[in-house]
């Protein structure tokens, strides 16, 4: 970790007289937030280190590193230049600053603030740093080289854009490979990925490297270089908890996902769960549960998980009666039971062959009847008046306030017969809504829930059918 400062000259009398009436009239130091002086570059070589604009990661969260509401005391003209290298993701911070002094808040030590972050990847050195580059090539390729190699593909292109640092690779392949946590080599590979964890995953905190019930999957880009060396480089990864699951299988619960930013928006998130699903169904799992997904990636798994079902037989005919039903309005008319639910047998079908579990197919079966209807079709509005309906349900049948059987009248424009719902409430049940007092703001809260569901179902059914054109076209 380097740093260096730039003194003032202290020869001249008057400015001792000048520093005094600074220092007497200055206000406490309001510091400086972590965020707003600290830059953080993923680079891959020497010349990247020297040029790194191009390659800033934007980080989730650095505020929360920093005591005192991620601010940062006791500094003038604070700039923290922090690089990682994407070959043996070690780390090197440069601090640079005018002057430090207490002035009312203290000092901050930015080293122990940084080896929260980056512990022991934290280089002393620019020269050690950019040694790494060579002296380290081979990190992951020996790393990985204990673990599974589950599946191969070519990405046809799309692992490189004329502004990536992949584009002019002679060949290049992904392997995906599996291995197991509580050996040594998966403890030392997790323990150096742990900084790019905290800061560019959301609400994460490191998994447990001695417990052998977590599996890393790792998405590996062997890349040909313009000497005929292949070069292994990380793209990406997921961290995965196998359970017990009685009387003679397991469960698995993905934990953790990150694509490196290089690589994101490129299909390498959509094949980490390809990989996955081929491991549930090839492993016989119970099931594969995803922990608290985010938006983006929970996107990504009902575009795949749709997309599977589409070509999944056993269940064609069931959203075809539900489709029917309610273009003959029988459907709408539900409101005590307001989710368009598949039979049992069929969550039981998709659990039992695909190992989608019942709460991600309930998600994926709104958007196959939504795919069954016309868009433009009369029936939309009982469509939308359903999904109205169930979120509805969800929500207010888990208000812990409220335990028993409750009527809650809904305005709605489509039928004054179907203007409530009826529903049980749980007790101690957190609500996923805040409810608010005034009825008003309640259903206008509840209305825009609505609206973004209907939205999301139709972006997944737009992204879905593309998806398969492009895949039967490949086909044919």
């Amino acid at each position: 970790m380097g740093h260096n400062q730039n003194h003032r000259s202290h020869s001249d009398p008057n400015d001792q007289t000048k520093k005094r009436r600074r220092v007497g009239f200055s206000a406490v130091d309001s510091g400086v937030e972590a965020k707003d002086c600290i830059k953080i570059f993923l680079v891959s070589n020497k010349e990247e280190f020297h040029a790194p604009e191009s390659f800033v990661l934007d980080p989730v969260d650095l505020n929360g590193f920093f005591d005192d509401e991620g601010k940062i005391y006791g500094y003038e003209e604070l700039k923290i230049a922090l690089w990682v290298s994407s070959v043996s993701f070690r780390a090197y911070a440069d601090i640079t600053f005018q002057s430090s002094c207490d002035r009312g808040k203290g000092v901050t030590d930015l080293k122990s603030a940084l080896q929260r972050i980056f512990a022991e990847t934290l280089v002393e050195s620019k020269d050690e740093f950019l040694q790494t580059f060579s002296s380290d090539k081979d990190f992951v390729r020996t790393t990985i080289s204990s673990g599974e190699v589950l599946k191969h593909k070519i990405f046809n292109g799309h692992t490189g854009d004329s502004n990536n640092r992949l584009a002019n690779s002679a060949t290049s392949d992904i392997e995906a490979v599996r291995m197991v946590v509580g050996n040594m080599a998966t403890g030392h590979l997790y323990s150096r990925l742990i900084p790019l964890v905290l800061l560019l995953v959301d609400g994460s905190s490191p998994i447990d490297v001695i417990d052998p019930c977590w599996e890393l999957y790792l998405i590996i880009q062997k890349e040909t270089d313009l000497q005929g060396e292949i070069q292994y480089r990380l793209i990406g990864f997921t961290a995965v908890y196998r359970f017990y699951h009685y009387p003679d299988s397991s469960r698995l619960r993905l934990s953790q996902i990150l694509v490196l930013p290089p690589y994101q928006h490129k299909g390498y998130g959509r094949y980490i769960l390809e990989v996955l699903n081929e491991v549930t169904i090839s492993e016989n799992v119970f099931d594969l549960t995803v922990e608290e997904p985010l938006d983006h990636f929970q996107h990504v798994r009902a575009c795949v998980d749709t997309s599977r079902l589409l070509r999944f037989d056993p269940i064609q005919h069931l959203v075809m009666v539900a489709v029917s039903l309610l273009k003959q309005g029988k459907l709408s008319k539900k409101t005590n039971n307001p989710r368009l639910t598949p039979p049992p047998s069929a969550v039981n079908d998709v659990r039992k062959s695909l190992k989608i579990n019942k709460k991600q197919f309930l998600q994926c079966w709104e958007v196959l009847i939504y795919l069954g209807l016309n868009p433009s079709d009369k029936h939309m509005d009982d469509f939308v008046s359903i999904i109205s309906n169930r979120v509805k349900y969800d929500i207010l049948g888990k208000d812990s306030g409220n335990s028993g059987k409750q009527v809650i009248e809904v305005p709605s424009d489509f039928d004054p017969e179907t203007s409530f719902v009826m529903f049980r409430s749980e007790a101690n049940e957190a609500s996923t809504v805040l409810m608010d007092d005034n009825q008003r703001n309640q259903e206008e809260q509840l209305q825009k829930l609505v609206q973004e569901r209907v939205k999301e179902i139709q972006l997944i059914a737009e992204k879905v059918t593309r998806h398969l054109k492009t895949s039967d076209a490949a086909v044919n």
